[in-house]
């Protein structure tokens, strides 16, 4: 940076692989603001707002995104999608992953 000044981002990126349980990726506030799906047959992808994998449940479900293989891609305008307890994901599909990228402690 010009003047010998730093700075710091608390944007990041989080890379998953197709699993068949739902798995903690983020504990703690976050927010995500993009997503991207590699573009495989019959995938369905799902957020929960919750602090462990094993607490994942409808009650806690934020959004779900079917696709196949055109993939997604997803631009969260604004501040993005706000998880408060932490961001447990599933996803269903052969072969699949996704991309999301995230701003938060």
């Amino acid at each position: 940076m010009a003047g010998g000044g730093s700075f710091s981002s608390d944007q990041t990126t989080l890379h998953m692989s197709t699993i068949g349980s739902n798995t903690l990726s983020r504990a703690g506030r976050a927010r995500i603001t993009s997503i991207q799906g590699k573009g495989i047959a019959s995938s369905v992808l799902k957020f929960h707002d919750c602090a462990t994998a094993g607490a994942a449940a409808s009650g806690n479900l934020v959004a779900t995104y079917h696709y196949g293989t055109e993939g997604l891609e997803v631009y969260v305008p604004g501040s993005g999608i706000l998880f408060k307890e932490g961001i447990v994901f599933h996803l269903t599909g052969t072969s699949g992953s996704v991309t999301v990228t995230i701003t938060g402690a």
